[in-house]
């Protein structure tokens, strides 16, 4: 069984993002497992937590499911054309310390996506990025850019346009066409 972390760069109740990311969720095949992973709960990461022997349970936590997952999905909305905080919060708790890096190694994908037209772009790259640092490698197509999230599902957050549950299922099988390549 392969485990997805899917983590979403969005804490709103209502979030595209996470109804995105669990849309997507469902378009696995069988053999993977996924769970999204909570990043609101984790403090700003701080190197005297790791320095003093003194990281907050929530950190220990988080890390030992990032180190449990075999390959990450990433859904991220865009903020100032770039990714949330929380999320560059999580990407530095659990590669820290860096003799300890928890995403080293492991392949992921991103999605990102924008109520207006350009579907997070920005955000997007910048997490390419961010991964690279921590030596995350990354599906590079296709790539995913959700633009006009808002008028793609319904009010209780399934896709409805045809066109973009085909693509995000296609996005899947290339991923876990990817994954592959990584597997032992």
């Amino acid at each position: 069984m392969t485990k997805v972390g899917v983590l979403v760069g969005s804490l709103r109740k209502e979030s595209y993002s996470k109804k995105l990311a669990k849309n997507v969720m469902g378009y696995f095949p069988e053999g993977f497992e996924t769970e999204l992973i909570e990043i609101g709960n984790l403090p700003f990461y701080n190197q005297d937590f790791d320095d003093e022997n003194n990281a907050p349970e929530v950190l220990h936590e988080f890390r030992q499911k990032i180190g449990e997952c075999d390959t990450f999905l990433f859904v991220t909305p865009e903020y100032n054309r770039s990714i949330p905080a929380v999320l560059k919060n999580a990407l530095d708790t659990a590669s820290r310390p860096k003799t300890d890096n928890k995403w080293g190694g492991k392949p992921a994908a991103i999605i990102s996506q924008s109520p207006g037209g350009i579907g997070g772009f920005g955000a997007n790259h910048h997490l390419r990025q961010m991964l690279t640092c921590v030596n995350v490698p990354v599906l590079q197509q296709p790539e995913a850019y959700i633009g006009n999230v808002a008028t793609l599902m319904n009010e209780s957050g399934a896709i409805t346009n045809e066109g973009t549950a085909e693509f995000l299922q296609k996005f899947v099988v290339k991923f876990v066409d990817f994954i592959k390549r990584f597997e032992d």
